[in-house]
């Protein structure tokens, strides 16, 4: 009897051992499904065309989408494209209505809003607006609120690269409160330097000093730009590098600790610190190189647990030495290159991370991940060359793309008829050749830009300089086109839409 007692116990004991691995496993198997919630649902808290990128993708996944537009973007496109649309900041200012995060959240709880995909500028980077979404109950298609406001301050962002192993340019470990501060740092590092917003990105508050008498003003013309765009004059001051390439590398992580690299993109050719033309994948970059920049990008990114898609940016000088200037926490204007050569469709991507699904479910994974040609991007601005290429508005009178094999249009405000706003973003289309190698999509964006016909505003065109082996800005005035060469892109086409004003019944 004691021998049957002591086999019992033997058995329980095996059956118990049993049951805690099958909980273990459990254990560490089962988030992938539990975490998974579908999204039905997206609101897109931007305007233009990223907002109509957005609503295909969503579309194409089977999501209904919502649109939000400020009173002056009443007759916009996004608006249109979208299931539903609704006013947001009533007697704002046009920049100041899509900045007013009480509004986007209550249009986005009183309408079953599961989800908030913030697109770029505006609040794409805000860490308040992303945990404002949190605490709503709705998701943020984006990092979680604590990497965005880890990113998002790039004194922090440097510190983290830091401790990631990623050579950083030297500069200031926390933001400068006063102009002594600047002029400590210069007397240690000499010119030039150059002014960063520590919390935003895109060119603005961005200042580049070469000699002392130039600090006072350029200080406060950065603190003054910073404070405008982003509420917060914060500066950082960095050693300036002379002529670099501008190469950053795009990541994607999900929920469970995965990341990788979907290579790089050159984006060197700026004006005024704002991109204009973006290569994938950079053209004579060399392969150890880019080995570097991919792979201090996913170590980064996992530093921190990075979620969602992001951007490393870096900067590489005339001696192929890297540097990590910082972390975009959304998707960029340029990912659109990225998409063309490595065939994945990033919004797909932020959403069913989102979702919950992890990059191995959606095959996602490293070695499946492959450059497979070459792709440009080109943005056809509205822009005076007779006033320093400032933004020009004013009724498109015709308008003609050129269109073709190769060539992706994405665009919002690119039509006859169309009214270019004087508030925002001078950006017309954004035009993305590809090819199976440089040469090859070079071709097709020379073509495909000469094909363009812009009457009513005047423009900026990028041609190809095949014996240079660069893309050169050139100034138009107003074009002359064929009558009848333009159609205009009207309707909503989707049934059961609706729109009304915020708080109207």
């Amino acid at each position: 009897m004691l021998l049957k007692v002591g086999g019992m116990r033997a058995a329980l004991g095996v059956l118990a051992v049993r049951r805690a691995c099958c909980l273990f496993r459990s254990a560490h198997t089962a988030p992938q499904t539990l975490e998974y919630k579908p999204i039905k649902k997206v609101m897109v808290a931007n305007r233009g065309e990223i907002a109509i990128r957005v609503f295909r993708a969503c579309t194409e996944l089977g999501i209904r989408t919502v649109a939000v537009y400020s009173e002056q973007d009443t007759g916009q496109m996004h608006r249109q494209k979208a299931d539903e649309a609704y006013l947001i900041g009533k007697g704002l200012p046009p920049v100041a209505a899509y900045l007013h995060i009480p509004d986007i959240i209550k249009v986005a709880k009183e309408n079953d809003v599961d989800a908030i995909h913030p697109g770029y500028g505006f609040l794409s980077e805000r860490a308040d607006f992303a945990q404002a979404c949190a605490d709503a109950g709705v998701r943020f298609v984006g990092p979680t609120p604590e990497v965005v406001r880890k990113m998002g301050d790039k004194v922090e962002a440097r510190a983290i690269a830091i401790r990631a192993g990623v050579p950083v340019v030297p500069g200031t470990e926390a933001p400068v409160s006063a102009l002594q501060e600047v002029q400590e740092f210069s007397n240690t590092y000499g010119f030039p330097i150059i002014f960063k917003a520590a919390y935003g990105g895109g060119g603005r508050g961005m200042r580049v000093v070469r000699e002392y008498e130039e600090l006072e003003e350029n200080y406060q013309r950065a603190y003054s730009e910073a404070l405008a765009a982003f509420g917060n004059g914060a500066l950082f001051v960095e050693k300036f590098i002379e002529k670099p390439r501008h190469i950053e590398v795009q990541i994607l992580g999900d929920k469970y600790g995965n990341v990788i690299h979907l290579y790089e993109r050159d984006c060197s050719i700026q004006r005024r610190h704002q991109k204009v033309v973006e290569i994938a994948p950079a053209s004579q970059l060399d392969p150890h190189l880019r080995d570097r920049l991919t792979a201090d990008s996913v170590n980064l990114a996992k530093q921190v647990g990075y979620e969602n898609a992001g951007t490393v940016e870096f900067l590489v000088d005339k001696n192929g030495k890297h540097y990590f200037i910082e972390v975009n926490s959304r998707l960029q204007v340029e990912h659109t290159v990225t998409e063309e050569i490595t065939d994945v469709d990033l919004v797909h991507a932020q959403l069913r991370v989102c979702e919950g699904r992890s990059l191995p479910e959606l095959g996602l994974k490293q070695d499946k991940i492959k450059i497979n040609g070459s792709a440009i991007q080109c943005r056809v601005t509205t822009e005076d060359p007779a006033r320093g290429f400032q933004p020009d508005t004013g009724r498109i009178e015709v308008f003609r793309s050129g269109e073709g094999m190769g060539i992706r249009l994405d665009s919002a405000s690119a039509f006859q008829g169309a009214v270019i706003s004087p508030h925002y973003d001078s950006l017309l289309v954004k035009v993305i050749a590809s090819g199976k190698d440089l040469p090859a999509a070079a071709a097709k964006m020379s073509r495909a830009l000469a094909e363009f016909r812009v009457r009513g505003v005047k423009r900026k065109t990028i041609k190809y300089d095949y014996n240079a082996n660069v893309f050169v800005r050139t100034g138009c005035t107003a074009q002359s086109a064929e009558s009848g060469s333009v159609s205009h892109e009207g309707g909503d086409g989707v049934t059961g839409r609706r729109e009304k004003e915020l708080g109207s019944e």
